[in-house]
């Protein structure tokens, strides 16, 4: 019987908290096309059931498919949940699966601390050179500037430095039109925003 629930439960966990209002698909850029009303009703539910979960079923749903990754990343940011820092971290050094990347980097960007930096530049240090690999390279790019205005750093440097990384990735090949940097620093921190706003709505949020 106790086999059964642990089955069971990564199935129950996806009905309450990824599936409800497609709520996996709708976290991320998807925010920015949401109309006003929308989005804040949307993100007063993401921000209840942040403090909803508990720390076990945070670690079952990043067991999971990129789906369940995805939406525990956002629940983690808008929770506060510095303590899966590590987790995240690796999670987006292994980028074993698609689309939960970028979550990650919101969520080390909530975060705010150098360690989450470091994480970030460890990211971009092995992934800015596969050109021939397109994951998140630009959302890591983003949090991490995001970062150094935040904490008065400048860990994004040496990657931004002419002929440095971010360039010899941009030029690959496969070649990349891109968009300057600042660009992904100002979407990453839209996104952060939408967490804070849901944030308000989780109680039990940590700081």
């Amino acid at each position: 019987m106790r086999r059964a629930d642990e089955e069971e439960e990564p199935l129950k966990l996806i009905r309450r908290y990824v599936t409800p209002d497609r709520r996996y698909l709708k976290l991320g850029g998807s925010l920015l096309g949401m109309g006003g009303r929308e989005r804040t009703k949307f993100l007063q539910k993401l921000g209840q059931a942040a403090g909803k979960t508990s720390p076990r079923e945070l670690d079952t749903l990043l067991d999971g498919g990129w789906r369940e990754r995805k939406t525990a990343a956002w629940l983690i940011a808008v929770a506060g949940r510095s303590e899966f820092r590590d987790r995240l971290g690796e999670l987006l050094l292994a980028s074993e699966g698609p689309y939960a990347g970028q979550a990650y980097c919101v969520a080390l960007a909530i975060f705010g601390t150098r360690a989450d930096a470091d994480l970030l530049v460890a990211y971009l240090d092995r992934y800015l050179r596969r050109p021939d690999l397109y994951y998140d390279q630009e959302a890591a790019l983003g949090a991490l500037l995001l970062l150094d205005a935040k904490l008065g750093a400048d860990c994004a440097a040496r990657f931004l430095a002419p002929e440095g990384l971010w360039q010899q990735w941009i030029d690959g090949p496969p070649s990349k039109d891109r968009e300057a940097p600042a660009s992904y620093r100002e979407f990453i921190c839209e996104l952060c925003a939408f967490a804070d706003e849901a944030a308000k709505h989780c109680p039990d949020r940590l700081t």
